[in-house]
């Protein structure tokens, strides 16, 4: 575990979040404007220059990583516990309810995630909350199949048959004896399912359906940096790899998660 939180990964994760920590502490103003700074570069005063209204882009950046974080956290909490909980009914209980339900997750898989995502967000409107509804409508179906397949795995084992014999209920079975064992690859398909939100959340932003002005967000912001990347490069640059290594660094960690996890009931 020592050598799984010291890598390079962590560090960046860690990294912003205490970044984000300090811009919701401390009164760092997003919005504030500079007219006679517009698209300058990096300075002492300005680590990462400045946008096309004059305003600070590593204060924006730090804003927009706040209100990303907050989306993709609840998006992850409802979509995980709803996802979860309709495969394990599933893999349990099976028959009809299992065709039922792996019919509705199949209904979503045929089209594309992020297409569905934008289709919900264009009909719901632009705004933070419709942004939250659309990605939850389409990030569950992930942790669904995940948790149905593992539970099926799960419900001939013994200790699960013994606590049946012994007249423990369904609920009683799913809750204590197969939830524990599936909480590791479930953790894992979190961590991939994080990334894919900010992705998708920067993503619904840059089309102009997700996050609104005045509010900061990574995908507006990169909307607006690439219509003035010839005259302010570092404009795009510092959006684009913020974006780029919290994604990156958040992949990795689930990559070193699953190894870990492998290892560890491998040798088991």
């Amino acid at each position: 575990m020592k050598r799984l939180l010291s890598g390079w990964p962590f560090g960046i994760i860690v990294f912003w979040l205490c970044s984000i920590a300090a811009v919701s502490l401390f009164d760092m103003h997003a919005n504030q404007i500079h007219l006679d700074r517009i698209l300058a570069k990096p300075d002492a005063h300005a680590w990462l220059g400045h946008d096309e209204l004059g305003r600070d882009i590593l204060v924006r950046i730090l804003e927009g990583g706040r209100i990303t974080f907050w989306v993709t956290l609840v998006v992850t909490a409802i979509t995980s516990v709803t996802g979860t909980s309709l495969g394990l009914i599933s893999g349990y209980f099976g028959n009809r309810v299992d065709r039922v339900l792996m019919q509705l997750t199949e209904v979503f898989m045929a089209f594309p995630g992020m297409l569905l995502a934008i289709a919900f967000a264009a009909v719901l409107g632009p705004g933070i909350g419709n942004l939250i509804l659309a990605l939850c409508l389409t990030s569950w179906v992930g942790y669904a199949r995940l948790s149905r397949v593992q539970t099926l795995a799960l419900r001939s084992r013994q200790h699960v048959m013994a606590a049946s014999a012994l007249g423990a209920s369904g609920f009683r079975i799913v809750l204590i004896h197969i939830l524990p064992l599936i909480l590791a690859p479930l953790l894992i398909e979190s961590t991939y399912s994080i990334a894919s939100l900010i992705i998708a959340e920067a993503s619904l932003s840059f089309l102009g359906l997700g996050i609104q002005a005045p509010h900061a967000s990574w995908g507006a912001m990169m909307r607006e940096a690439v219509r003035y990347m010839l005259v302010a490069p570092h404009y795009v640059l510092a959006v684009g790899i913020s974006l780029m290594s919290l994604v990156l660094a958040i992949n990795r960690l689930g990559d070193k998660l699953r190894d870990y996890w492998d290892i560890k009931y491998g040798s088991s």
